[in-house]
This record gives structure tokens, C-alpha cells and sequence, in this order.
């Protein structure tokens, strides 16, 4: 009996089930996670299950609009519930993240209860602590994943207006809008899919792309005037935010998403960084072009990981040494920048 037999026959009682995502959430993060609920909160021949979407913690404002975003648990805000919940459960379904030190202490939590977890993810080398795993690095996002998953399960007909509104956010954000060498043409026939079950793209697109804050566009335009770095030499751009500057320009969870990818706009640049105090930490974004791999330098530097052209890591370093340490790093791949 493959997995998916398995699967069927654990979803053929009702269940209660816990979908969890990984740390500071992205729009796949949390589109994937909330277009599963909407597929497994809907009636099923024997019953319902009751299920529950728990996040590590907020995310940023632009992705709360989506169906299903006031059902959403913040574990940061609510650890005893969310801890009841993972222990209630019959199934975890993990999504979107390979390790589970990406949900921090909720990670912990999770190992040691006899709930059945299920790893739904697109990201290198995953750690072995699931017992089913629908898993893919050549998807293009953990959306695409969960719409594969759906379909394999033979209930397509489940794939309403909600389910794919949601899918479709969670490839739109990881396919940087349909521009990154993962769009196949597998992934624009489903989003297709997608919109002919009622997706409002233009909407989609306009509430996630379009809907700064007044403080967020300064922040980026402070950042493109004052911060920017660029070394023509290794064809890299880097951004550094300090803390203070952060709080002068009001940036709360998400202002800096998406900032990491204007360096790769720069004619030339293949590789691009963005290094973001947060005070107890330093946040590490990698974006490249072609075959250049950021994410070994997150993996062998920085304490990260995730894909060859979208990366991320952490320092414990100040944010000076960090950014040296950043520069110190790229004579090593000079021949793979500038080729």
C-alpha cells in the first residue's frame, strides 16, 4: 500500500488534524496551510474533521486577507491552546519547511507526540521525522505540492474557490510572479486550473504587490538610496538594515519581504543580499541567477539553507561583522559570479 493509500484510508474517518507552517510565515507558508484546511475542513462522506491551522508565529499584513486567515493560530500568542491542539491530534500535516527547528520550540513540542505527521514540502534535504512524506525540490512551491496532493487523492472536485485562492498565492509569492526559472509550464496549466475555479488574480496579485504601507515604501526607498552596496567585480548588490533604522521607519513583521530581490534588478548583478538586524539576530536573504547557488553559502556560513536561487540564513554576529563576512565569502565564488 503506497502513501497515498494510506492517507485515503486515515481521511476516511474524521480526525483531528493540526496544519503547521514554518517560522515567520511567507505567502506559500501560509497559503499552502490554509488552502489545505479549506480542503480538509469541507464535509467528507463519513464526517468532518476538525482542523486547525497553527503558525510559530505573526506574519506580515499583506497576507491576511486570505479565506480563512481569522481561523489561524499564532503559537507565539497562544501556547497553551496551540499546545493542545498538537496534542489532541491524529495527524500533523507539516508544510513548507524540512527541519523541525524552522517552528522552533513548537518543533520540539511536536517530536515527542504520537500524532501521525505528514512532511508536504519542496525544500533540499529534509530531516527524517515524518511518517509520510509527499515531497518535491523540483516544485516550484509547497502550493503546487499541496494541489498535487489533492489530486492524487482523487478529490480535484474539493479544489473551491477558497482552496485555490489560496494555492494560487502560495505560487504566485514563491515564483516571484511567475518569473523564476521554476514556473513550468505544469505550474501555469494549474494555475490556470486555479482561476478557472474562481481565483481572482488581479485581486490576488494587487493584495499582496500593491498594498504597501506609507512606511514600508519609505523603508524601501531609504534603503535603495542609503544603503545599497554594490561590487561590480563579483556582480552582487547587498542591502544592510540596522535596528535602529527599522524602528525609525515603523517596520513591523514582513516590511522588509521582497526587498532582498531589487539588488538582482540591478543590470549585471547575479547575486543579491539583504542582511537585517533584529537585535537578538541577524537575518540573512539570498537571491541569485542562473546556476549561482546561494544556498550553499547560507548552508556552509550562515546557518540556513533552502534553494539554489532563494536562500536565507542567520548571524550571531553584529550586523559590521556579518556584512564582512559576507564580502570576505566572494572571492571564493568569483569564478561562478562573473562567468
Amino acid at each position: 500500500m503506497d502513501q497515498i493509500d494510506q492517507l485515503q484510508q486515515l481521511l476516511a474517518e474524521p480526525k483531528k488534524i493540526v496544519i503547521v507552517s514554518h517560522h515567520n510565515p511567507d505567502g506559500d507558508a501560509v497559503g499552502s496551510a490554509l488552502a489545505l484546511y479549506h480542503f480538509l475542513a469541507q464535509p467528507w462522506p463519513t464526517g468532518q474533521h476538525e482542523v486547525t491551522v497553527l503558525m510559530p508565529n505573526d506574519y506580515p499584513p499583506f497576507i491576511h486577507w486570505m479565506p480563512g486567515d481569522d481561523r489561524v493560530m499564532i503559537y507565539e500568542q497562544q501556547r497553551k491552546p496551540g499546545r493542545e491542539k498538537v496534542n489532541q491530534a491524529d495527524l500533523i500535516f507539516c508544510l513548507d519547511f524540512n527541519q523541525l527547528k524552522r517552528i522552533n520550540e513548537l518543533g520540539d513540542f511536536i517530536a515527542k507526540v504520537p500524532a501521525l505527521k505528514v512532511l508536504i514540502d519542496h525544500h533540499l534535504e529534509p530531516d527524517d521525522f515524518a511518517d509520510f512524506m509527499w515531497w518535491d525540490p523540483k516544485a516550484c512551491s509547497t502550493a503546487e505540492l499541496v494541489y498535487d496532493f489533492i489530486r492524487e487523492l482523487d478529490m480535484a472536485e474539493k479544489i473551491n474557490k477558497d482552496v485555490a485562492t489560496c494555492l494560487y498565492v502560495g505560487i504566485m509569492t514563491d515564483t516571484g510572479s511567475f518569473r523564476f526559472s521554476s514556473t513550468t509550464a505544469k505550474v501555469h496549466h494549474m494555475v490556470a486550473d486555479l482561476i478557472d475555479r474562481g481565483v481572482e488574480n488581479t485581486r490576488a496579485h494587487e493584495m499582496i504587490y500593491d498594498s504597501f504601507s506609507e512606511s514600508r515604501l519609505r523603508l524601501f526607498g531609504y534603503c535603495f538610496n542609503e544603503k545599497l552596496q554594490v561590487f561590480p567585480e563579483y556582480h552582487t548588490a547587498l542591502i544592510a538594515v540596522t535596528a535602529d533604522e527599522l524602528k525609525r521607519f515603523n517596520a513591523g513583521i514582513g516590511a522588509t519581504e521582497g526587498l532582498v530581490n531589487y539588488g538582482l534588478g540591478i543590470q549585471g548583478m547575479k547575486l543579491a543580499a539583504l542582511f537585517t538586524d533584529r537585535q537578538n539576530i541577524i537575518k540573512v536573504s539570498l537571491r541569485s541567477k542562473g546556476e549561482f547557488p546561494a544556498n550553499e553559502i547560507c548552508s556552509k556560513y550562515f546557518d540556513g539553507g533552502g534553494h539554489r536561487n532563494a536562500a536565507g540564513g542567520s548571524s550571531q554576529l553584529t550586523l559590521e561583522e556579518t556584512v564582512k563576512k559576507f564580502i570576505d565569502i566572494l572571492p571564493l565564488y568569483k569564478e561562478q559570479l562573473v562567468e
